[in-house]
């Protein structure tokens, strides 16, 4: 019986392929996407980071170009929607995708996109964003003590000024540019925000309207959150703005 030859591999050298075996494909079985009914997100992922971004309405493309850009040099998960219109399908009509974090705000933004929808087409619709939302919503949300980035664009219809009657603290460093503006709900940010040279609001109190949005939740829920808003075709001061933040806030 001829002896049987077994080769030796070092301990060190089978811990390493153990760990290639276990730890080395991690990456490829993270998912690149997660989605609520029609609104379907790209995920981006860069180092190791608390910090979590997110483009949420299609039609904002300079937000869209800008965090792209953004999360291929800096660290932290970005989810962009990818849909180029604001609002997203769902059960044959449409709602506003930041206006889906709520059952109650969810239910105002489809009654006005969808007039002619049946009371039980409307309750279809809620049912489907009440058991999607959670885990949405768990994979937006940064661990305890991250932040959430939030890049949204606007136009003449909407600046700083709509915002400082439902805020609890306002800082207007550059009132001449109320197109862009910093949002947040954590007080400690607000005064590390203040110190920039652009506009800041806290808005950390629920306000009595639900409407449904990221920024409202965030700010029930106890989660540090920063929306970035720049006028559309704005992409220099919004990333300006972005690394600013980014530099400064722990």
């Amino acid at each position: 019986m001829k002896p049987v030859h077994r080769s030796f591999c070092p301990p060190h050298s089978r811990l390493s392929r153990r760990q290639f075996l276990i730890f080395g494909w991690i990456p490829f079985l993270r998912p690149r996407h997660i989605s609520l009914n029609g609104a379907h997100f790209r995920i981006l992922r860069n180092g190791h980071s608390k910090r979590r971004y997110l483009v949420i309405h299609g039609d904002e493309e300079t937000a869209r170009a800008v965090l792209t850009r953004f999360i291929d040099t800096h660290d932290g998960i970005a989810y962009i929607i990818q849909s180029h219109t604001r609002n997203v399908p769902i059960e044959g009509g449409e709602i506003d995708p930041n206006r889906m974090f709520s059952r109650v705000g969810a239910g105002a933004s489809l009654k006005s996109l969808n007039p002619a929808w049946t009371p039980q087409q409307l309750d279809a619709a809620l049912a489907l964003l009440d058991r999607g939302r959670p885990h949405l919503v768990k994979a937006l949300f940064p661990p305890r003590g991250g932040l959430l980035v939030a890049l949204h664009n606007n136009s003449e219809q909407y600046s700083v000024a709509d915002e400082q009657p439902i805020s609890d603290a306002v800082s207007l460093r550059e009132p001449s540019n109320p197109h862009a503006f910093f949002l947040c709900t954590d007080p400690s940010d607000f005064r590390t925000l203040a110190t920039s040279p652009y506009n800041v609001v806290l808005q950390q109190k629920i306000q009595q309207t639900d409407d449904g949005s990221l920024s409202r939740l965030a700010a029930g829920s106890g989660v540090r959150y920063v929306n970035l808003e720049v006028r559309m075709g704005s992409s220099e001061r919004q990333t300006e703005m972005l690394r600013w933040l980014d530099r400064n806030l722990p």
